[in-house]
């Protein structure tokens, strides 16, 4: 089945930008990113930027670029059954254009959730960066994904948190 993406939620003051692989079946369903209520995605940037999940799906996207984080995806579109990363037809990728979004904004922090986010970006994104001069921080993150079930979700929003407060101007909110 092809997937396609969605727009980059994106507010004028981003400088950290988290991406994903491809939403997922619920996601696209609900065309909404990490829509699925299992993905621990938002319960972590509601920990760090009170973007609960309980709040109304666009309250979290203004919390989250209000505070400077933009999301979106490595891949724009994809062949895939059902949601797992690992279901991705690699031959059917087709990356966002990062060029084009980087020229138009300042981000200085990329954020890879999950192996195959890491593993899209460096194999399809990485070298049209170097061809353009443009390099980047980029982290790999523990994937929000439940498929991701290694590490426990307060282990992975620690990872997150000091990602995130290691970037100077990201105040995230404190762990008690």
């Amino acid at each position: 089945m092809l997937c396609k993406g969605f727009a980059p939620l994106l507010g004028d003051r981003a400088k950290v930008l988290i991406l994903g692989s491809m939403p997922g079946a619920e996601s696209i369903r609900q065309n909404q990113y990490y829509a699925f209520e299992r993905n621990s995605f938002w319960w972590i940037m509601g920990e760090l930027f009170g973007a609960s999940w309980e709040l109304p799906y666009e309250q979290r996207v203004t919390r989250l670029t209000d505070s400077g984080i933009a999301v979106w995806d490595v891949l724009a579109s994809c062949q895939r059954e059902g949601s797992l990363d690992s279901a991705i037809d690699q031959g059917s990728e087709v990356v966002n254009d990062f060029i084009g979004l980087l020229q138009e904004h300042p981000i200085e922090l990329i954020l890879l959730n999950g192996g195959k986010a890491k593993q899209a970006w460096k194999r399809s994104v990485q070298p049209i960066m170097a061809e353009h001069g443009l390099e980047l921080q980029c982290l790999k993150m523990p994937s929000t994904s439940p498929a991701y079930a290694a590490m426990k979700v307060e282990a992975k929003l620690e990872k997150w948190r000091a990602a995130l407060s290691a970037t100077r101007q990201f105040p995230v909110l404190k762990s008690e």
